[in-house]
């Protein structure tokens, strides 16, 4: 099977969802033909309003549930379809399993990249419920492999935000003004990627010969940042000092062992990044993984910096909209304003 896929027929899975309207958005920008998985029963009123926008785009919808094998044989068929990305969350993962045996029926797929997005799941080792999950994603690699399909392992590590330990998207919500939650000592390390360099990168893998059968690490070097790191950089934007709570490796572990979703989960997540040290305490110079910094050099990653400059101006958009206007910070807006990128 080749794997030549410049300009190939892309299929999303899960396109609507938080990171896959990134890489939908991101396959769009390169100019990619660009089809998105969207079933059909879906009332989610917002899921509906993203795959309308995408379409506005140029996007073509496909209409269907990502577990029908033979749908699936059908429309990757039908569309010459020769890239598919997953991008499907929590309770759907499972749904790959189809999914992977339909690429293998049709046999012309020549790029497969699991709904990943996260931690090396081979590696990581979260408590429950997290791992539940992480079992899940590693059963679709397994038979991903087993049935010998081109892969490319997306492991973006953490969206570029303040890390809520009991919220499912913590990028939807401003870093805290009231008080910092630091879990443990606040030494431990992890790498933040801005939802648009997700996409962007993840594109930039699908028809790179270097990333074919491999895990994609993304380890940006200037978004490395312990959580005593992350409140200095929120303090500096708001010009205040703000008090830090620790939140214990028990009190996490006690929250993911009430199984409370999303909350549970995310704490179990939580535990394994910023106690355990999921992202930091492996190296990658393995012969099937690679780093993305070290395959594209020139292409620049959005800073944390720049990440929490949004979120200021986010905090005063809404103060405004709920006419409780802070006063304005136009000087500290341009002065912290740092246009400094990372390769």
């Amino acid at each position: 099977m080749t794997v030549s896929t410049t300009n190939g027929r892309v299929l999303i899975v899960g396109a609507t969802g938080f990171i896959g309207q990134f890489v939908a958005e991101a396959s769009l920008d390169a100019g990619r033909p660009t089809y998105v998985l969207v079933r059909p029963s879906s009332a989610n009123h917002s899921k509906t309003h993203v795959a309308k926008a995408l379409q506005d785009r140029g996007a073509i919808l496909l209409n269907g549930p990502a577990n029908d094998k033979e749908l699936m044989v059908k429309l990757l068929k039908e569309h010459h379809i020769e890239i598919v990305i997953s991008a499907v969350g929590g309770e759907k993962i499972s749904d790959q399993l189809a999914l992977v045996e339909a690429i293998s029926s049709v046999g012309t797929v020549k790029r497969f990249l699991p709904s990943e997005f996260g931690h090396d799941v081979d590696r990581a080792e979260p408590v429950e419920p997290g791992l539940r999950m992480y079992k899940e994603k590693r059963e679709v690699r397994r038979l991903v492999e087993t049935l010998d399909i081109p892969y490319t392992y997306i492991c973006c590590n953490s969206i570029a935000s303040w890390p809520y330990y009991d919220n499912r998207h913590p990028s939807e919500v401003i870093p805290p003004l009231d008080q910092f939650q630091i879990y443990g000592d606040g030494s431990v390390k992890a790498y933040f990627v801005a939802g648009t360099d997700i996409g962007k990168f993840t594109m930039k893998t699908v028809d790179d010969i270097r990333t074919v059968n491999k895990s994609v690490h993304f380890r940006p070097p200037c978004n490395l940042y312990n959580m005593n790191e992350l409140a200095a950089l929120w303090e500096r934007k708001i010009r205040r000092t703000l008090p830090r709570v620790t939140i214990t490796e028990n009190d996490l572990l006690s929250v993911a062992a009430e199984n409370r979703l999303p909350q549970s989960i995310v704490a179990s997540f939580t535990h394994d990044i910023f106690i355990k040290g999921c992202q930091v305490n492996f190296s990658i110079h393995g012969p099937n993984e690679a780093e993305v910094s070290s395959l594209y050099p020139n292409e620049p990653f959005r800073t944390l910096d720049e990440c929490f400059d949004d979120f200021l101006l986010k905090m005063k958009d809404e103060n405004t909209k709920h006419s409780n206007e802070i006063p304005a910070r136009k000087p500290v807006v341009e002065a912290l304003a740092i246009t400094a990128t990372c390769a």
